[in-house]
C-alpha cells in the first residue's frame, strides 16, 4: 500500500455500497445506497465524497460480472470449436437440476446455434498436430463471426492445454476485428471439454461488460491512482487483468468478507470459523478450517465455472427479503428482496414487509441510531401492514414479526448445515463469525439452533467485505493437465511442470507490481484412483501418494492402497504479499461498560415476551467490558442483538465475543 494515497475498499451490495478508508486522520467507514441500474454511480459518488482530488488506492469487489450472467445481460458472444464439437456448450453433461419437475425446460443456451462455428484441424491429447488448420477456412469463419455482429468470441479447441498453437493463431486473426477474444488455454488450461468451454464462454460473455464498467469508473482516476479488483479466489488483481479475465471476479464481494473474517479471526486466536455474511438481499456462508475453503466445482446460472473460488453457499435471506403468504397459506420469506429502491417499508417507500421491518417492529432495530442516525426509519408506517398480514394468518402482529425472523433463521440454518454437517464437520467445533449489516441481529439465534458455542462480531461488521479487500493479497491460480501414473512418477518428473507454472506466475505478478521476494507458492496435485470421474486436490509433497490415500479416506470414508493412482493435473497458487492495514488493539477497560456506552433501555420482544433491554453504543465499549442479554448494540454499519440466553465480552481487538447458553 502506498502511504501517500488514501486507501479505500469498496463493496457493492444489493442495498448499500460500502466503503472503508484510511487517510491522514485514520480509519473511517461510509455507506451509500446502491444504484442497481448502474452500480458505478454509487461507487463514484462515494469516491468523490471520500477522495475528491486526493491520490487514492482502491480495491473494489464488483457484482458486474455476476449480475451480467445471472440476468443474461452479457454481450452477444460467438463460439469457435472443432467441427463436431460446436454444440458441447449446449449438450453439457445432460444433467437435470430438477429431476422430478415434469414441466422443466432447460434455459436457452448462452451462445445460440447461429453463433457457434466449427473448424477443421486437430491436435491430439499428446500435443501433436494431427491435422493443420486450413487458412482459407479460417478466414471464412472469422468473416462469418464478424458478420454476426458479435462483440466477443470464445475459442475452445480440443487439447489446446497441451499445445495452444491453433488457438493462438485464431486469436491473432480475431483480434484484428477489434472484438474481445477469450482463448481457453489462457482461461482454463485443463481437460474436460464442457467445463473448459463453459468457463471460457462465460469469460467472453461478461468481459466486455466489465471492461466498459471499469473504463467508465477509471474516468474518476488520475494517473497516480491505483485500482484493483477483488477475485472470487480471495485475492485481488489489477483492473486491466480483470477486464480480460472477468470470470475470476464472480462472487468477489462475498470472497472479500471471508478473507476479512479469516484475517481478523486469526489475529484474535480463532482459526476454525463458520462465516455468516447477511446483507440486504442474501446471506453467504462459508467454512474456514485453518484457512478458507476453495472449490473448483462452482456453477453460475447452470453453467460450470471451473476456476478456484472460495467455497461460499448463498441463500436468498437478507434484511430486505420480503415476507409473503404462499398459495397454501403458509408464511414464506425471500428469496425476492425489496432491494435499495423501494426498500423495506420503514425506509419510507416500500409497501411489502421485510426482515428489517420485523426487527424494527419487535424493537430489535433502533430507529434513531440506524446508520449512526444518518438515515431515519419510519416505525409508524409498519402498523397497518403488520395488522393486515397477521389477520390473514390468524396471528398477532408480534407473532407474525417473530415468525418472519424464525423463517429467515431456518433458511440460514439449512445453509450452514450444507457447508458443515453435510461435509462431515460438527458446528460445535467452530465459532460463528457474523458480519454484514444484518448478521449481528441473527447470529446468536442461529448459534443457539446449531449448538455453536460462540459468536464473534468484528468492529464495523457491515463493511467487513470492504475491509477484507484491503486485507487480501494479490493471488494468481494456475493449472496444467498432465495425466501421469502416480507410481511411475517421481518428484523430479513433476518439477518441470511446477517450474513452468512458477515462471509464468513470477512474470505475471511482476506486471502486477510484485517483486520476486514477496511471492510465495502453494503447490497441489489433482489426483484420483484410475477410472474415477473426479479428482481430489492434494498438497504437493514428497509422499503425495500416501497423502492422496489419506485425503480420500477422510473425504469419502475409505481408501484402496492396491488401486493405481493417477495424477490428473498440477496446480499452483502464487501469492503476492501486500502491505496490510494493521488491526488496532482496543483501549482496555474494566468489567463494566462505561456509563456513556449505555444509551438507555427500551421494550423489546423475545419469544413473545416484552423484555426491558439495554441499548449499548459500541463505539464507547472498551476491551474487557462484559455484557449480558437482553441487549441491543448499535454502531454505524450494523446492529447486534443479544437475546436473554447470550453473554459477551469485548476482546483486545474490539471484537464482541458472545457465548451462547
Amino acid at each position: 500500500m502506498q502511504s501517500s494515497h488514501i486507501i479505500i475498499g469498496v463493496d457493492t451490495g444489493g442495498t448499500f455500497t460500502d466503503f472503508v478508508f484510511k487517510d491522514n486522520n485514520g480509519w473511517g467507514v461510509h455507506k451509500v445506497l446502491s444504484t442497481p441500474h448502474n452500480p458505478s454511480k454509487a461507487v463514484i459518488k462515494g469516491l468523490r465524497m471520500l477522495a475528491a482530488g486526493t491520490p487514492k488506492q482502491v480495491v473494489h469487489g464488483s457484482t458486474v460480472a455476476t449480475n451480467a450472467i445471472l440476468e443474461r445481460k452479457g454481450v452477444k458472444t460467438a463460439l469457435i470449436a472443432n467441427k463436431g464439437f460446436e454444440d458441447v456448450i449446449e449438450i453439457g453433461r445432460q444433467n437435470r437440476s430438477r429431476l422430478y419437475d415434469l414441466a422443466y425446460k432447460k434455459t436457452p443456451c448462452i451462445v445460440p446455434y447461429s453463433l457457434r462455428f466449427g473448424i477443421t484441424g486437430r491436435i491430439l491429447y499428446s500435443g501433436m498436430v494431427l491435422e493443420e488448420l486450413d487458412p482459407a477456412e479460417l478466414q471464412r469463419v472469422v468473416n462469418s463471426v464478424h458478420e454476426t455482429g458479435a462483440e466477443s468470441v470464445a475459442v475452445c479447441l480440443l487439447f489446446s492445454y497441451t499445445n495452444p498453437c491453433h488457438e493462438k493463431h485464431l486469436g491473432e486473426l480475431l483480434s484484428k476485428l477489434n472484438m474481445s477474444v477469450s482463448l481457453s488455454h489462457e482461461i482454463l488450461a485443463e481437460f474436460r471439454e464442457f467445463e473448459r468451454t463453459s468457463t471460457t464462454v462465460i469469460n467472453a460473455y461478461v468481459s466486455p461488460i466489465m471492461k466498459k464498467y471499469l473504463d467508465g469508473m477509471q474516468t474518476e482516476f488520475s494517473p497516480q491512482d491505483i485500482l484493483r479488483i477483488m477475485q472470487s479466489n480471495g485475492g485481488s488483481i489489477s483492473a486491466s487483468t480483470a477486464m480480460n479475465e472477468s470470470a475470476r471476479t464472480i462472487l468477489s464481494g462475498p470472497a472479500g468478507g471471508v478473507i476479512g473474517a479469516y484475517e481478523i479471526g486469526k489475529i484474535a486466536g480463532f482459526t476454525n470459523l463458520i462465516t455468516l455474511d447477511m446483507g440486504g438481499t442474501s446471506t453467504d456462508v462459508s467454512l474456514i478450517l485453518q484457512k478458507p475453503s476453495l472449490t473448483l466445482e462452482s456453477t453460475i446460472s447452470e453453467y460450470p465455472l471451473k476456476l478456484p473460488m472460495i467455497d461460499i453457499h448463498t441463500v436468498g435471506a437478507g434484511g430486505g427479503s420480503i415476507a409473503r403468504i404462499d398459495t397454501g397459506g403458509s408464511l414464506q420469506v425471500g428469496p425476492k428482496s425489496a432491494g435499495a429502491d423501494p426498500g423495506p417499508i420503514c425506509y419510507g417507500k416500500g409497501n411489502q414487509i421485510t426482515v428489517t421491518d420485523a426487527h424494527l417492529y419487535l424493537g430489535r432495530l433502533i430507529a434513531e441510531h440506524f446508520l449512526g442516525g444518518a438515515m431515519s426509519l419510519q416505525y409508524t408506517r409498519l402498523d397497518s401492514f403488520f395488522e393486515l398480514m397477521s389477520k390473514k394468518l390468524g396471528l398477532t402482529s408480534v407473532e407474525l414479526a417473530e415468525g418472519i425472523l424464525d423463517v429467515a433463521n431456518t433458511c440460514m440454518e439449512r445453509a450452514i448445515r450444507v457447508i458443515s454437517v453435510e461435509r462431515g464437520h460438527d458446528p460445535r467445533d467452530f465459532s460463528l463469525f457474523a458480519f454484514g449489516g444484518a448478521g449481528g441481529m441473527h447470529a446468536a439465534f442461529l448459534a443457539h439452533l446449531l449448538n455453536i458455542p460462540r459468536v464473534i462480531i468484528p468492529q464495523n461488521p457491515g463493511i467487513l467485505s470492504a475491509i477484507g479487500m484491503l486485507l487480501a493479497d494479490i493471488i494468481k491460480d494456475y493449472s496444467r493437465t498432465v495425466m501421469l501414473d502416480a507410481l511411475q512418477t517421481e518428484s523430479s518428473d513433476l518439477d518441470k511442470y511446477v517450474k513452468e507454472l512458477e515462471n509464468k506466475a513470477i512474470s505475471e505478478l511482476a506486471s502486477e507490481g510484485i517483486n520476486h521476494d514477496k511471492i510465495t507458492f502453494e503447490h497441489g496435485l489433482d489426483m484420483r484412483y484410475k477410472g474415477q470421474s473426479f479428482e481430489i486436490l492434494v498438497p504437493y509433497r514428497y509422499d503425495f501418494i500416501e497423502s492422496f490415500h489419506a485425503l480420500h479416506e477422510q473425504t469419502y470414508g475409505h481408501r484402496n492402497n492396491s488401486m493405481p493412482v493417477e495424477i490428473v493435473g498440477t496446480r499452483l497458487r502464487a501469492i503476492g504479499t501486500v502491505e496490510k492495514p494493521a488491526v488496532k488493539r482496543q483501549k482496555a477497560g474494566g468489567r463494566h461498560a462505561p456509563d456513556e456506552a449505555v444509551l438507555g433501555e427500551k421494550d423489546t420482544f423475545f419469544e413473545g415476551k416484552n423484555r426491558r433491554t439495554k441499548i449499548i453504543k459500541r463505539d464507547h465499549l472498551l476491551s474487557g467490558n462484559q455484557l449480558t442479554g437482553p441487549a441491543v448494540i448499535v454502531e454505524y454499519s450494523g446492529t447486534i442483538v443479544m437475546p436473554p440466553f447470550a453473554s459477551a465480552v469485548v476482546d483486545e481487538f474490539g471484537n464482541i465475543v458472545m457465548e451462547i447458553t
